[in-house]
Formats: structure tokens, C-alpha cells, sequence
């Protein structure tokens, strides 16, 4: 699951095109199939969304919540993959993007009646 923030301004008109290039870079580099987007946008007023100097109101946080599993290198080419795309094809720049991944245990996990530990029936593999 991604959940993304941003001042509502900023973040609204992008929502479309910013979970389209989130999802392509997951299938890219994760191997996640098309029907595996899950994306959760939280639009917010500019005085609830306070963040770092020396970015601009559109600064944007994407939390990737994951299963572990992903290898720390496939982990750092999906985040500079983010980055890149976000700045080229959605027109925010780096310094202006925040991505946190969040991993937990599979059997913290629970979907389709039961726990990531129990899916055998995964169309992409965890281990990349």
C-alpha cells in the first residue's frame, strides 16, 4: 500500500498522473502487476502539512508500506526510479519529494481473509 501527502493545492491536480508513475515505477523495479495498485492520496490544508525548509508547497511524502523481503538495492532503484519519473513526468522536482519505505513481516499482513504469510497465490515475487 503508498500512501501519498501533500497540500491539497499542489497535490489534487497531480493525483491521476502521480499514481500512474508510482505504479509503473513499482512494476518496473518490483515487479508488480497492473492490478496490484493500491494507493491511498491524503490531500491536506496548508497549515496541517508542515514541512522542511527549502522545498516548495508542492512538497509531496510517499510512504511505501511493503512486505520485507526486497533486497536493499532493488529498495534504493525504486526510490531513485521515483525521483526520477516524478520529476520528469509529473514535474516535481527531488528535493521535493520524500519516499519512506515501511517494511513489516509477511504475517503482519492480512488481505483476502488471511495473512501475507499464508498467500500462496501471489502474482509477484517478494523476494527481489
Amino acid at each position: 500500500m503508498v500512501v501519498i501527502y501533500g497540500i491539497k493545492e499542489h497535490l489534487n491536480p497531480v493525483k491521476a498522473q502521480l499514481s500512474e508513475v508510482i505504479h509503473g515505477c513499482m512494476q518496473s523495479v518490483l515487479g508488480m502487476p497492473e492490478d496490484k495498485r493500491a494507493h491511498r492520496f491524503i490531500p491536506m490544508e496548508s497549515e496541517d502539512f508542515y514541512y522542511p525548509g527549502g522545498r516548495t508547497p508542492a512538497y509531496t511524502a510517499i510512504e511505501i508500506n511493503m512486505m520485507e523481503g526486497r533486497a536493499s538495492e532493488t529498495q534504493k532503484a525504486l526510490i531513485k526510479e521515483l525521483f526520477s519519473k516524478i520529476e520528469s513526468e509529473v514535474g516535481i522536482s527531488p528535493v521535493d519529494v520524500e519516499v519512506t519505505i515501511k517494511e513489516q513481516p509477511p504475517h503482519c499482513w492480512g488481505f483476502r481473509g488471511m495473512t501475507g504469510d499464508e498467500a500462496r497465490d501471489l502474482k509477484y515475487s517478494i523476494n527481489v
